[in-house]
């Protein structure tokens, strides 16, 4: 492939792609139905496939932040006013015109974020799903009668927070953008969604097809384009600001979180991952070995529940390692446009340079690479950011590849002697996020899934997720949930009500003039 040879093809097709999705074909903020051009400085739009500029757009800023919240508050108080049952029948709209533009989605997917497209058109069923489910959640949402003992009926109502401001990151946009959206305005609230400023422009089309639905209220869900420290600073602080969900690293949550307290605002946070994928010597290993591969590889490693930690018993730990290293050169690899492609281009030149240095500082403190370890050399002419699957054995668990994500195919392995040792291990970290094991022993799979500490744990599977099910970390990998009937809890509020029913209530307190 001739240097650059994606290029001209790819603009064109983002283009076209852009034309049916978004008002105007114009890319910027999309708020209370238009697209808003910002007033900031420019940002760039990078193809990972071949590390070359197809668009650009001004930075949001805090003029078009503060449109985007006067509308959702007023859309919100609209939305809040229907019955459940319409709330539903939207919600269930925008799952149509969401499956109808699917491949549309996918495509823009794919070109503009550098996954590939087998990957993008299961992400794209997945959030019509969401929408889908949540909407059969809308009028099922309902409080409580507390039996209080006094003379009162006390009941509970679960109100939404009002107007919520969500910021979504590169590795998977149109997926995470509907993960948050569709339990936000389920339970009644206004979403203000701000995407990466890498990429925008899947949650920006899918903010224009919920605008689209039948009755949604213009201005319901506002998407922001724009940078972190400007235009997502400007969201978070925003006196309009009832709730902020955060999802990216612990390091800019944690900054969010601090942000949002000083205004007295509750946070979600959904953070990183250094789960442990744990295999004993008695699992099914063929099955373990595609299950291992899928932990860490699917996406190019860029997920926060990558099972970028393989502890494998020791008595197998040679043999795993081999057949995997051989498996893992075998793994299509290459355009994310081949339909045949599983690994696709890491999605930013800042994060290739971060895989590439810490797989560095790896082997220079001893691990050895028994696979990959850089771009293969057949890919190095188009300019992409590819890295390959990497596998590092003789990882000292010390070591910061072992402690620290990489978000990269990158996979450190660790052997261990005992069902004790290998939780241990599982353990050695500040993250709680996910993890897994492989075992034909019924007890020890539930007294492993009992000790390791995360979020979210698989016995003899990976990587398995449903909108239906909670997701959400321990530790420095965040808190609260942000799927099942776990996240309605988050986005909603509850509220007591007393009622007197006493013909004749006691007087407690003063005097009837």
């Amino acid at each position: 492939m001739p240097d650059g040879a994606t290029l001209p093809n790819a603009s064109a097709r983002i283009a076209e792609l852009l034309a049916t999705l978004l008002p105007g074909a114009r890319v910027g903020s999309f708020v209370a139905g238009e697209v808003v051009e910002g007033t900031g400085e420019r940002l760039d739009l990078t193809n990972p496939a071949d590390g070359r500029v197809f668009l650009s757009y001004a930075d949001a800023g805090p003029a078009v932040v503060d449109a985007a919240m006067r509308a959702a508050r007023q859309a919100q108080r609209q939305w809040w006013g229907m019955t459940a049952a319409a709330r539903g029948r939207a919600m269930w709209e925008v799952a149509r015109l969401i499956r109808q533009h699917a491949d549309a989605l996918a495509e823009l997917e794919t070109l503009s974020a550098g996954k590939p497209i087998r990957d993008t058109r299961g992400e794209v069923a997945k959030v019509a799903e969401m929408f889908e489910y949540y909407g059969g959640w809308a009028d099922k949402l309902h409080g409580e009668v507390i039996p209080v003992p006094t003379s009162h009926l006390n009941y509970t109502r679960p109100e939404p927070h009002g107007v919520v401001v969500q910021i979504t990151p590169w590795n998977a946009p149109v997926f995470t953008a509907g993960w948050q959206i569709a339990p936000a305005i389920c339970a009644g609230n206004a979403a203000v969604l701000k995407p990466s400023e890498l990429t925008p422009l899947t949650s920006l089309a899918l903010g224009a097809l919920i605008d689209r639905a039948e009755g949604i209220p213009r201005g319901l869900v506002s998407v922001l384009a724009g940078a972190g420290p400007s235009t997502g600073a400007a969201a978070v602080s925003h006196p309009e600001t009832r709730l902020v969900v955060f999802v990216g690293s612990a390091e800019a949550g944690a900054a969010i979180a601090a942000a949002a307290a000083r205004n007295i605002v509750p946070s979600l946070l959904e953070l990183g991952g250094k789960s442990a994928n744990i295999v004993f010597a008695d699992a099914d290993i063929p099955r373990a070995l595609i299950g291992a591969q899928a932990a860490i590889f699917g996406g190019a490693g860029q997920s926060c529940v990558a099972g970028s930690r393989l502890l494998v018993e020791r008595s197998i730990h040679a043999e795993f390692v081999e057949r995997l290293a051989r498996a893992a050169a075998h793994i299509p690899f290459g355009q994310p446009t081949d339909p045949a492609t599983q690994i696709g281009p890491i999605n930013n030149r800042r994060q290739f340079d971060r895989i590439t240095g810490m797989v560095d500082e790896a082997a220079r403190a001893g691990a050895r690479i028994a696979t990959g370890g850089g771009c293969p050399e057949a890919l190095h002419r188009t300019g992409g950011f590819f890295y390959a699957p990497t596998i590092l054995d003789a990882v000292s668990p010390n070591a910061a590849i072992a402690r620290e994500e990489v978000f990269g195919p990158v996979l450190a392995v660790l052997p261990f002697d005992t069902e004790e040792e290998a939780i241990t291990l599982a353990n050695a970290t500040p993250f709680g996020l996910a993890g897994a094991v492989w075992t034909g022993a019924v007890g020890r799979a539930h007294r492993v899934a009992a000790g390791v500490r995360a979020g979210t744990f698989w016995i003899n599977s990976y990587k398995t997720i449903n909108v239906a099910s909670p997701f959400g970390g321990f530790g420095r990998s965040g808190f609260g949930r942000s799927s099942g009937r776990e996240a309605l809890a988050a986005y909603t509020q509850a509220k007591s009500v007393w009622v007197e029913t006493a013909a004749q209530p006691g007087v407690a307190f003063g005097y009837v003039g």
